[in-house]
């Protein structure tokens, strides 16, 4: 089975970094876009940063140049480098993939299990 594996969440100051990980494990054929979503209290769930396997990448216009999405595809795994962070970034950070089962002709989105960050003087 599939399974995303997140970590590097925490408690951090304002303008302070962290850098979050997520690594697919199971039978993975491709993973065709990868990224992280953000749920803040009482907020809906939102995407903050995505990449696909040819490097392009988008960002939310509240994280760009603060944040930059990476992945390592060798190890199927994919970072979120969050720098100067704001208390507005405050949420459960949620790592997203579509990815292709060995043997399957198509994509299964994937979730995370979601991980805290909280940014408070």
């Amino acid at each position: 089975q599939v399974q995303l594996v997140e970590s590097g969440g925490g408690l951090v100051q304002p303008g302070g970094s962290l850098r979050l990980s997520c690594a697919a494990s199971g039978s993975i054929f491709s993973i065709s876009a990868v990224g992280w979503y953000r749920q803040a209290p009482g907020k809906q769930r939102e995407p903050v940063a995505f990449i696909i396997n040819g490097g392009s990448t988008n960002y939310a216009d509240s994280v760009k140049g603060r944040f930059t999405i990476s992945r390592d595809n060798a190890k199927n795994t994919v970072y979120l480098q969050m720098n100067s962070l704001k208390p507005e970034d405050t949420a459960v950070y949620y790592c997203y993939a579509k990815i292709q089962r060995i043997g399957a002709s198509y994509d299964i989105p994937s979730w995370g299990q979601g991980t805290q960050v909280t940014v408070s003087s």
